[in-house]
């Protein structure tokens, strides 16, 4: 019976549960029976309560909090978290070992995993970096192949040494991440004793359409900590979960970590003045070359409450971008691109930008729809529209966020139309190469089919275009919609 100050326990679909302790039986003593519904729902569910892990970064933890502005970056991006000092945006932030498994130690020397989720009013903005400011490979063409070396042995099941230095030994760009990570820097003492790093460059874009390259670095007002190998091993001793149990107190007990976000910046025709190239991953950005700049600070002060929903289920990409900030050349971050978003596509799902923690603060407005999970209404002037371009929507693009326009070794990239359209012309020449009952026919199938459009407006479009392709097959299918050629080409 549901006492006072309880709530009454009910099946996924809620309907009330009488019995949650013991099964439904042919008797006493019988087996159980098939239609015990709860039972089977409840099994059912216990048995899918465990996802795909994380290919990479398995293990990890989070939290929650905001980044404060405290410059203007506007000459130079137009991302909304960067626009004015005193801005607060609201972000998500998940520390993670990128090698071992969910269940493997946090003393473990291992890249840390650094990923900070920004809710904007443009979009969800994800910079999704590690602690170590390089890494191991520059074209992600080696990236299954350095994962795979590190992961346990496909015959053992164990980690080997000699599998992850072989793989090194014929990888000679991984020298600079091994140097740093068989540093004590590869063992953090917790989460809020690192620093981050992008990793990667990318484009800031100003509204002038002006580019800017720039890395990202995130450093900790608690300062750098780390354990000596044989600190390792005695903490792994007491308690090899402690960098997620200390990152949880501070939070708890109002100590809450911060970290300065700076940048670096650089010149478009400037990107060839150093002895490295500045988009290879396996190089850090020399602060004495390229000054950093500080543009704000991340405060997390607010822990999570269920750890499957607010941090499982948290997912990065570094596609996640938003207006003002666009991926760079760097080979590396174009594998991510696809990556990052497929990976999540199989660990929670088609619809997995729709899980409450990943969700957008502003409004999304496209035409992805259905899947599992889907819970995004149609809510567009027109429902039966789910596609564009329509007549019957407002919908449409925002040309202002439109790419930018890059020059790299004599290569245009750029997101642009084709300049030698020529639309109709090869639909005139196939007209003309049918023979005449051929040619009757296809007159017959448009006119059929355009007979059952409602709009005026769509079937007069459609006609120019056939005119415009061939004068004889324009005008037969006005003729078969009930138009007058003459009428109709003096209005249009």
């Amino acid at each position: 019976m549901v006492s006072f100050g309880q709530k009454r326990m009910t099946t996924n679909t809620g309907a009330p549960i009488g019995d949650n302790q013991n099964s439904k039986t042919a008797g006493e003593y019988g087996p159980v029976l098939l239609e015990d519904i709860h039972l089977i729902e409840k099994l059912a569910a216990f048995d899918r309560e465990r996802i795909p892990e994380r290919v990479v970064h398995a293990r990890g933890t989070g939290a929650f909090g905001y980044f404060e502005a405290s410059a203007d970056m506007s000459a130079y991006t137009m991302a909304a978290p960067f626009q004015k000092p005193g801005k607060k945006t609201d972000l998500a932030v998940r520390f993670s070992t990128v090698i071992h498994g969910k269940g493997s130690p946090e003393t473990a020397r291992d890249p840390r995993g650094f990923a900070v989720k920004f809710y904007t009013e443009d979009g969800n903005y994800d910079i999704v970096g590690n602690n170590l400011p390089v890494f191991f490979i520059w074209d992600a063409i080696k990236f299954p192949d350095v994962i795979h070396s590190l992961k346990p042995s496909p015959e053992t099941n164990v980690q080997d040494p000699n599998r992850y230095w072989d793989f090194i030994s014929k990888t000679p760009e991984a020298t600079h991440m091994v140097v740093r990570l068989w540093s004590d820097f590869g063992i953090p003492q917790g989460y809020q004793y690192m620093n981050g790093s992008s990793v990667h460059g990318f484009k800031w874009v100003n509204k002038k359409g002006e580019v800017t390259y720039v890395k990202y670095s995130w450093v900790s007002h608690q300062g750098e900590k780390n354990f000596t190998r044989a600190e390792a091993n005695e903490q792994q001793g007491k308690n090899w979960q402690h960098a997620t149990i200390s990152l949880r107190e501070d939070i708890a007990t109002k100590k809450y970590p911060k970290w300065d976000l700076y940048v670096q910046m650089i010149k478009p025709e400037d990107m060839q003045s150093f002895d490295f190239w500045p988009l290879d991953a396996t190089k850090d950005w020399p602060a004495d070359k390229i000054p950093k700049v500080k543009v704000g600070t991340m405060t997390l002060n607010h822990n999570p409450v269920n750890y499957f929903q607010e941090i499982e289920s948290l997912a990065f990409s570094p596609g996640s971008l938003i207006p003002g900030v666009e991926p760079s050349e760097d080979k590396l971050l174009q594998g991510r691109l696809f990556s990052y978003f497929d990976t999540q596509r199989h660990r929670l799902g088609p619809n997995f930008q729709q899980i409450e923690v990943n969700k957008p603060k502003a409004e999304v407005t496209n035409y992805n729809s259905d899947s599992y999970l889907s819970s995004r209404n149609n809510t567009f002037q027109n429902p039966d529209v789910n596609y564009q371009p329509s007549h019957y929507t407002s919908v449409a693009e925002d040309t202002t966020y439109r790419a930018s326009t890059s020059v790299l070794n004599n290569a245009i990239i750029a997101q642009s139309e084709i300049s030698k359209k020529n639309y109709f012309s090869q639909a005139g020449d196939f007209f003309n190469s049918l023979d005449k009952q051929n040619q009757g026919n296809l007159i017959g199938n448009l006119v059929a089919d355009l007979e059952q459009v409602k709009s005026d407006e769509i079937k007069k479009t459609m006609i120019t275009y056939f005119y415009k392709a061939d004068r004889q097959l324009g005008m037969s299918v006005a003729q078969g919609l009930g138009y007058s050629m003459k009428d109709f080409m003096n209005n249009h």
